[in-house]
Order: structure tokens, then C-alpha cells, then sequence
């Protein structure tokens, strides 16, 4: 998740400390992000916008018209998604992947079999991009197996992005300039699209990590990158996101976490492992 330029300031609205509570068990019901009292002035911000956007005249009308607007669920949800990522990020997981990750998947396949690649949270397709970009550039194999990556995120107006594939100057400044004069058209308004080739080498898919019944549609997956996004749930979130991504992966399949996030303290349903480029984790 990418954090997003800040929101238009919206109407002067009263927000007790009762209705904000309301609020984040609403966010949080929904998503598994917690948000408390320290992030007043986020919450405010985010939720005074969309009460001027919408016409409500004051907090208690707003939460009236969540309880029945799946359509304002899914906005509200957008906005308080945070999608700070850019291309190459942690790139020793993508070395991994490439080194170790893939070499011991195909071992038990065939040339010309499937390797599913999960990105979730994928923000603006940069993460999941990268993975494409990073296998195109470093795995000989690539073109023996085939390779299927997917994209989702719970915020629908990021995965329209990563659809779209436009990208400012910020999410490319890790990328060596070869590759971006190789895998990018010359920039337009101050962004550059990546080329179709690799645009459509990535599927992207609206996803909520916190409800099961909306991933058994993407199937299982060899490998899932799910990077920073727990730090933004609690213990019972954390559990049960554990257990999602460990039936999203097919036995004995890798998860790659964020640096500062440990699977040991969520779950004993995967095994760590020491790689040479990273720690990452396999389901059992």
C-alpha cells in the first residue's frame, strides 16, 4: 500500500470521540487496519472529505449511509489504503526469487508448466511489475516455464492504476536507466507508461487480504510476495491474514514478508528459511 498525495481538505465536521471509534471498527471490520485515537487528524481528514463529497450534513448521517452504500464502503476503504511503494523495492527478494525461490519450485515441473506469482498488497502494480521486470532481466528461464503474475490490492482505484501502467519519476528512481528506456515509452505529462508487452504480463485484481471467501477465486499460488501490510494490522488481523496466505500457497510454497515483519510471531504454519539474498517463509 502507497501512501497517496494528501486529500483535499474537506468541510469543518465534529468527529467525537464516539463516532471515531465507530468509524475505525468500521474500517477495521472491513479491512483488518487499525487505526486509534493517535491517527486522529488522518481519519478526519480522509472521512471530512467524503461527508462534503457526499452531502451529509454531519458524522452520524455519514455512518447512516455507510451502513447501506457498499459503493461508499469501497471509496471510504480507498481512502484510507496507504500505498507507498516504487519499483525494485527490497530488490534482495526479487535475487532470491530469481536465485533460489524458483529454482527450487521448478525442480518438482516441467519446462512449460505453470509458476503462479501472487503481489498483494500490489498498490499501483510497481511491486508486481517489478517481479516481471526482474525475471525478464536475471532468470535464464523465463521462457520455458510459464510464468503467471497477479496483482491485488483491496484499494480499487490503485489496481486501476496498475492497469493503466503510468508511472512518475519517483516510483522508477531505483530502476537503472537501460531498463527504463528499455521497458518504458518516453514520459507524458511528467509520467512514462510501461511497454504492452510487460503491461500485459502482469493481471491485477481487486483483493481484501482479510476475507477468505474473496481470494478462493484466485486459486494457489508457487509464490506470494505480501510486503508491509501487516504492520498495519493487530495480532487477530495478523492471524487471520496468516492463514489466508497459507491457503493461497500451494504446499510447500514461499512467502516473501517485509523487513520488518516476522511470520514466526504470527503463525507456526510456515517454516523459515534462510536464503542467501533473504529470510523468507514456506508453507509447511
Amino acid at each position: 500500500m502507497s501512501d497517496t498525495a494528501r486529500p483535499a481538505r474537506g468541510p469543518d465536521i465534529s468527529i467525537s470521540p464516539d463516532e471515531l471509534q465507530k468509524v475505525t471498527a468500521l474500517i477495521y471490520r472491513w479491512t483488518g487496519m487499525t487505526f486509534g485515537e493517535g491517527k486522529r487528524y488522518y481519519i478526519e481528514r480522509r472521512v471530512a472529505e467524503r461527508i462534503g463529497k457526499t452531502g451529509c450534513k454531519d458524522m452520524r448521517a455519514y455512518l447512516a449511509l455507510l451502513g447501506g452504500d457498499a459503493g461508499e464502503r469501497e471509496v471510504l476503504t480507498n481512502a484510507f489504503t496507504i500505498n507507498e511503494t516504487y519499483f525494485y523495492r527490497e530488490e534482495h527478494q526479487f535475487a532470491a526469487l530469481a536465485n533460489e525461490i524458483l529454482p527450487a519450485i521448478i525442480a518438482d515441473k516441467r519446462p512449460g508448466d505453470l509458476v503462479r506469482i501472487w503481489s498483494v498488497p500490489c498498490s499501483t502494480g510497481d511491486e508486481a511489475y517489478s517481479i516481471a521486470l526482474w525475471l525478464l532481466e536475471n532468470w535464464p528461464l523465463v521462457d520455458a516455464y510459464n510464468v503467471e503474475i497477479v496483482g491485488s490490492d483491496i484499494d480499487t482505484k490503485a489496481v486501476e492504476a496498475a492497469i493503466a501502467g503510468r508511472f512518475a519519476a519517483r516510483a522508477l528512481q531505483r530502476l537503472p536507466e537501460k531498463l527504463i528506456a528499455a521497458y518504458f515509452e518516453p514520459e507524458q505529462g511528467h509520467r512514462r507508461k510501461i511497454i504492452d508487452d510487460l503491461r500485459e504480463s502482469v493481471r491485477f485484481t481487486a483483493a481484501n487480504l482479510f476475507d477468505a471467501a474473496s481470494l478462493e477465486s484466485l486459486g494457489r499460488f508457487d509464490v506470494v510476495f505480501c510486503r508491509n501490510l501487516l504492520i498495519y494490522f493487530d495480532d487477530a488481523s495478523r492471524l487471520i491474514a496468516a492463514d489466508n496466505l497459507h491457503d493461497r500457497l500451494v504446499p510447500g510454497g514461499y512467502l516473501c514478508l517485509g523487513h520488518s515483519e516476522s511470520m514466526t510471531r504470527i503463525s507456526d504454519r510456515f517454516d523459515l528459511v534462510r536464503l542467501n539474498d533473504a529470510i523468507v517463509y514456506r508453507r509447511a
